[in-house]
């Protein structure tokens, strides 16, 4: 780490993060969150239990969707801005220079557990086993560069699904669910085409576009960042799906069920086996640049740690946790708190 790099935006923190700066209650040594609505309770829940243990620091966490948090936490150094960004998926290497240029040099990524993104239906609704690329041909604007999706029912993309509307409720660009809907789910049925995933190769822009790009005719729903308000809207119309995290699949299963994807339900051994298609990893991003004027984000962190384990009270609200080497990798960085190496990212 170069020290030298972090001294200024320190000395600018300390000034900021007097009494009557701090941007969640005035504290210096308050913790402020934003991003992922996945994120979000399980984030809640640390905040709370830390809080009971650390009196007089308070915790807020905001459910802001991934991409609208990361615009947040980027935006520079000092009280008025996060401290921690809750993520579905890793940061990009567009978020990441943002940072840089805004004075956020010091990024530390910690791996948290796996979430499967699920797809969902009412209990009383036709029972859907669909294919990754069942849903890129129902959702896609330009199903494989071929001109605008004209398919209006499940049956009209494979002949052996029933004829039911298609009305998916899904995530907006905000959201880190809706990176994750694009990487594990539209991407992976567009190149299914032989010619989709030679396109990848010589046109990444146009491959993305048509790959990624969701059609705007009323076939799928922007339902926002409230995810108990989707499963609200999808258990009360049948036929109609919807797109969220498997945590809020299991609070909820009373009202609504997994759909299958390539005939694998999503459960915590298929999710941490990543045999489920839609699992991901999900983050949390910590500002290096806070941790000498907040010491109590690394005490955060830790307590982050304690919780995530098998048998935790993270795992009991739905959270699947690490296993082997990546369960010890992600407790090693929950001490070392090791900087971003951006050499990776995408």
């Amino acid at each position: 780490m170069n020290r030298t790099l972090i001294v200024l935006p320190l000395a600018a923190l300390m000034t900021a993060c007097g009494s009557n700066g701090g941007s969640a209650g005035g504290s210096s040594g308050d913790i402020r969150i934003v991003g992922s609505s996945t994120v979000y309770p399980f984030t809640k829940a640390v905040a709370e239990d830390f809080m009971k243990a650390n009196a007089g620091v308070n915790v807020t966490v905001e459910s802001t969707g991934t991409g609208a948090g990361m615009k947040l936490f980027c935006a520079g150094v000092g009280s008025q801005h996060p401290d921690i960004e809750d993520a579905s998926r890793e940061i990009k290497k567009s978020e990441y220079d943002t940072c840089v240029k805004n004075g956020v040099k010091t990024i530390i990524e910690v791996p948290v557990g796996i979430d499967g993104l699920t797809i969902i239906e009412a209990n009383n609704g036709p029972a859907m086993n669909l294919t990754q690329a069942d849903i890129y041909k129902a959702l896609a604007a330009n199903p494989f560069g071929k001109g605008p999706n004209k398919a209006q029912t499940w049956k009209d993309v494979n002949p052996s699904l029933p004829a039911v509307k298609i009305r998916v409720l899904g995530p907006p660009p905000t959201s880190g669910t809706r990176d994750s809907l694009a990487d594990l789910y539209l991407t992976k049925g567009c190149d299914t085409d032989p010619a989709m995933k030679a396109l990848a190769k010589s046109n990444e822009d146009q491959h993305k576009q048509i790959c990624t790009k969701i059609r705007e005719d009323g076939a799928y729903v922007e339902a926002g960042e409230n995810d108990n308000l989707l499963v609200q809207k999808v258990s009360g119309d049948t036929g109609t799906l919807g797109v969220l995290g498997y945590s809020y699949l299991e609070q909820n299963a009373d009202k609504v069920r997994a759909v299958q994807i390539a005939g694998v339900s999503p459960s915590e051994a298929t999710i941490a086996d990543l045999s489920y298609p839609g699992a991901r990893k999900l983050y949390i991003y910590v500002k290096g640049e806070h941790m000498a004027a907040k010491p109590k984000l690394k005490d955060f962190v830790a307590q982050y740690a304690k919780m995530w384990g098998k048998g935790g009270p993270l795992e009991r609200r739905g959270l699947v946790p690490f296993g082997g080497a990546d369960a010890t990798a992600a407790t090693a960085q929950s001490t070392a708190l090791k900087p971003l190496d951006p050499s990776g990212l995408k």
